[in-house]
């Protein structure tokens, strides 16, 4: 079956939404999403959005922490051009119909997280993210040049590769002309041509044991740009969130927010003492490179499997109306906030690197733009500052938006592309060799390419993950699809691209840090 739409849209967290109500006005729109619309890395996001809407603070104090946090591989045109754009793209969102917490004087409320230097961040509650996703999933569903196709997984973009023609990395002409998109109930795979398409596949926290990511953040858009000979940059910089709720049975790892840290809260030890002071002179709010590490640190120092976060000093009632969510989960497990520490840990969160864009969203393959944490803008840089990634994600869906709505109307759909081909494979029955593999991967990610490398564990890493890639390549080629299987194939992908890029970077920068190298 072949279908087509001159706006494809893959993925539907706050980029792929945002994208598609801003295109929508200009042509019709096809937005894909392999779990139900609703269910985006989006979702979880609890902080907020960081953008500056009143006095005292400033463009320039934004960009400045920002840079400070990136380790100076921002790209500082990027940074200004996202946090002078921010307020208008937040009026957007809340037109979308977003709301936001405000006090009783009917202004916005602003928290304050690790590396700002200002309250700036815009939030509801401690689910921000999942209200955002309301409003826009909303707004989507009522356009009727929008449709939702839920529960369908994207197997490959199309490029010229599919029409036997050579593509190499170094060929400035390669074009994306659509997707082949699984029906899982089905197994029928259909050809969606496009004009434009648009990857909002976030990030890839399921290459790791503990993440804070959904189960379905398996790096599908960064995989499938790499395999068809598109720019990947700056993978080594993954981003462990300093807190995640220690609970070993639970996964994906509940977050605790870092603007409760912003609200007072505070990181202890076994021994109930203060310990980021040792490490960096803003104590528990200092940037997440500097955190996870101090905590990794602490947590071999005393042999313990996690570190405190400690509310019990924070008026109760605040607490508790501030951050309901994180009270309620705590309260399940037999932890009250407002009387006990809560057990915490690092998990894998976000990814600086991905598809690398210009200002404008656009890959290094034509047609094709990328936004959200599968993209690499420049705005990051070797760690990012909280609550800039939704920020990021929405500036750059508008940018995409613009320019693409401009162009869509030059592109034909490209009718040479084959149907997907299948022949010879079969019904593949050992799940098992799915799931051991894809905990094979976690393992070695977790144990060797996590908070802390060296040159030996990502060699160890290497030879190990490419006797996985061997398999599993076998596996591909003889099964009939399934999302397990393609998630697999992504997720070791995406493992290769991290471990590959750490043993490039030859000194520490931010979120890559070596035992190796030091800080240059």
């Amino acid at each position: 079956m072949v279908r087509k739409t001159d706006f494809l849209v893959i993925g539907s967290g706050i980029a792929g939404l945002h994208y598609a109500l801003k295109v929508a006005k200009y042509g019709k729109v096809a937005l894909i999403t392999k779990a139900p619309i609703r269910e985006s890395t989006t979702k979880y996001a609890q902080g907020g959005i960081a953008a500056v809407v009143r006095s005292p603070d400033r463009v320039d104090k934004h960009v400045r922490d920002t840079l400070d946090c990136g380790k100076g591989l921002c790209d500082e045109k990027i940074v200004n051009m996202v946090v002078r754009e921010g307020p208008e793209r937040i009026k957007d969102l809340i037109d979308f119909g977003t709301k936001f917490d405000k006090d009783d004087s009917g202004n916005y409320e602003l928290g304050r997280e690790g590396g700002h230097s200002e309250y700036r961040v815009l939030h509801h509650k401690d689910n921000t993210g999942k209200e955002i996703i309301r409003a826009l999933v909303e707004a989507a569903r009522s356009h009727s040049n929008i449709e939702i196709i839920e529960e369908r997984f994207v197997v490959e973009i199309i490029t010229q590769h599919h029409l036997g023609q050579l593509v190499t990395s170094n060929n400035p002409g390669i074009e994306c002309y659509g997707a082949y998109v699984l029906n899982p109930d089905t197994g029928e795979i259909t050809t969606f041509l496009s004009k434009i398409t648009l990857l909002a596949t976030g990030g890839a926290g399921m290459a790791y044991q503990t993440t804070t990511n959904p189960g379905i953040a398996t790096g599908d858009g960064i995989a499938m740009v790499y395999r068809a000979k598109g720019m990947v940059e700056n993978m080594e910089f993954v981003q462990f969130h300093p807190t995640s709720l220690y609970n070993p049975i639970e996964r994906p790892s509940f977050l605790i927010t870092e603007a409760l840290r912003g609200f007072g809260a505070v990181l202890k030890n076994s021994d109930e003492q203060e310990f980021m002071y040792k490490y960096d002179s803003r104590g528990s709010l200092s940037p997440r490179d500097v955190v996870a590490r101090a905590i990794d640190n602490e947590m071999k120092l005393s042999g313990e499997d996690h570190v405190y976060l400690d509310c019990r000093h924070i008026d109760k009632v605040a607490l508790k109306r501030s951050f309901p969510n994180i009270y309620k989960k705590c309260r399940s497990l037999g932890i009250d906030i407002t009387s006990d520490m809560i057990p915490v840990v690092p998990a894998a969160h976000y990814i600086c690197g991905g598809i690398k864009t210009d200002e404008y969203g656009l890959s290094t393959i034509n047609r094709l733009y990328a936004a959200g944490e599968c993209a690499s803008t420049g705005m990051h840089g070797a760690n990012r500052m909280a609550s800039n990634s939704l920020l990021e994600a929405v500036v750059f869906a508008d940018r995409a938006a613009r320019k693409s709505s401009r162009e869509f109307k030059n592109y034909k759909f490209c009718d040479d592309v084959p149907p997907w081909d299948a022949e010879g494979t079969v019904l593949n029955e050992e799940m098992i060799l799915i799931t051991q593999s894809l905990k094979e991967v976690q393992g070695i990610m977790s144990n060797y390419v996590g908070i802390v490398r060296s040159n030996l564990r990502l060699e160890r890493a290497l030879k190990r993950l490419n006797l996985i890639y061997k398999e599993t390549e076998d596996l591909y080629i003889k099964s009939i699809l399934s999302p397990k299987l393609c998630e697999l194939r992504n997720v070791i992908n995406v493992a290769y691209l991290i471990i590959k890029m750490a043993m490039k970077r030859k000194e520490n920068k931010g979120l890559h840090y070596s035992l190796d190298y030091s800080e240059k």
